[in-house]
């Protein structure tokens, strides 16, 4: 059986919307993806996008544990917070009718990234549960946001190419690099890759090297003040934004940000308990490391990654595969660490849907 592949539209109904796109798929195609293995869920949006399976599992056993999970991250990166990438003045990479509506939604950028939400992820659709389409920016002011899914369908998935792309990294501690970028040469590489061994569905995943280590992966927006203010603000200092919402809800000007520091990691802790009681557990790996988190730098909070995926698909051109990526979409390696050599090894897998 061939794989299957559909493309499904989401209307999101606010701003925070959590939607089940395997039931969603049910009432469009029937029982059409339930035949097949495994389901690869992709969203070409940086705000939008799933949860690999193992941890949705944990979040929905006990009913209501997606929320409070959120809430956490929403506690630590609240809307508003005067991130840098809400300065759309400073976006000069946008024409000015765009910066007029352009969404301010860094906090949403940010939580994406820490929560652990994949733009591309793989499910075993022999066991039973929803498939959640996480939305952490439906709307812009009071108007719901174009968002899209596809859904491939495929049995068994095999591995056809492998290289290694050396990253080129910057003495400094943190730094976010963008893979995408055409010094690096990935995209005509993958590009010849793909045409050379005729993938027509399949999947390219990212991972680092095993002897990595103070990296992590991600896919989102490369956007400047994103990627070199935004986020090195919270690898440095995880509740940086969560401090500065708590020092502007205070009317007195002469509020220290020892004191803010100190209600946003109440916040915190209130947030995590009520994730903790949503899931039946009074103690928990989670609960410890997000308790680590309060003293400890953002790689014991953040939920960051070895691996992403990005989807190959002929759905285009027919018989041509090509990467998939969103318009906004790229691989990002972010380290916390300096590499010894100067540079960081990514392992490049292609592999074709069966």
């Amino acid at each position: 059986m061939a794989p299957l592949e559909a493309t499904l539209e989401i209307q999101p109904r606010a701003r925070v919307d959590i939607r089940d796109t395997r039931a969603l798929a049910a009432s469009i195609h029937g029982d059409a993806f339930e035949g097949y293995k495994r389901c690869l869920y992709v969203s070409p949006h940086t705000t939008a996008g799933y949860f690999r399976q193992s941890l949705a599992a944990r979040l929905t056993e006990n009913r209501g544990g997606l929320e409070p999970y959120l809430e956490v991250f929403q506690t630590v990166f609240p809307e508003g917070a005067g991130y840098q990438h809400d300065n759309l003045e400073l976006r000069t990479e946008l024409p000015p009718e765009q910066r007029r509506i352009e969404p301010t939604n860094g906090d949403s950028h940010l939580a994406f990234m820490a929560a652990g939400l994949d733009v591309c992820v793989s499910y075993r659709m022999d066991r039973p549960g929803p498939v959640y389409f996480v939305d952490l920016d439906g709307m812009n002011g009071v108007k719901p946001r174009q968002r899209v899914t596809r859904l491939v369908g495929y049995n068994h998935e095999e591995e056809v190419a492998r290289m290694t792309l050396h990253v080129p990294v910057s003495s400094h501690p943190i730094e976010a690099v963008n893979l995408r970028d055409p010094k690096l040469g990935l995209g005509d590489q993958l590009k010849e890759l793909i045409r050379e061994h005729g993938v027509t569905k399949g999947r390219v995943r990212l991972e680092l090297a095993r002897a990595e280590r103070d990296a992590s992966l991600t896919i989102n927006e490369y956007e400047t003040l994103l990627m070199q203010h935004d986020l090195q603000e919270v690898l440095r200092n995880p509740l940086k934004f969560a401090a500065q919402k708590a020092r502007h809800a205070w009317s007195d000007p002469r509020a220290v940000p020892g004191k803010a520091m100190d209600y946003a990691k109440y916040d915190l802790v209130l947030a995590v308990n009520r994730l903790m009681d949503a899931l039946g557990l009074s103690s928990s790996r989670l609960e410890f490391l997000l308790a680590r988190a309060l003293q400890f730098p953002a790689s014991r909070l953040l939920r960051l990654k070895r691996s992403v995926n990005l989807l190959v698909s002929d759905a285009s051109h027919p018989g041509e595969g090509a990467l998939v990526e969103g318009a906004f979409q790229a691989p990002i390696m972010v380290q916390w660490s300096p590499a010894s050599a100067g540079q960081r090894e990514v392992e490049v897998i292609l592999n074709r849907f069966l």
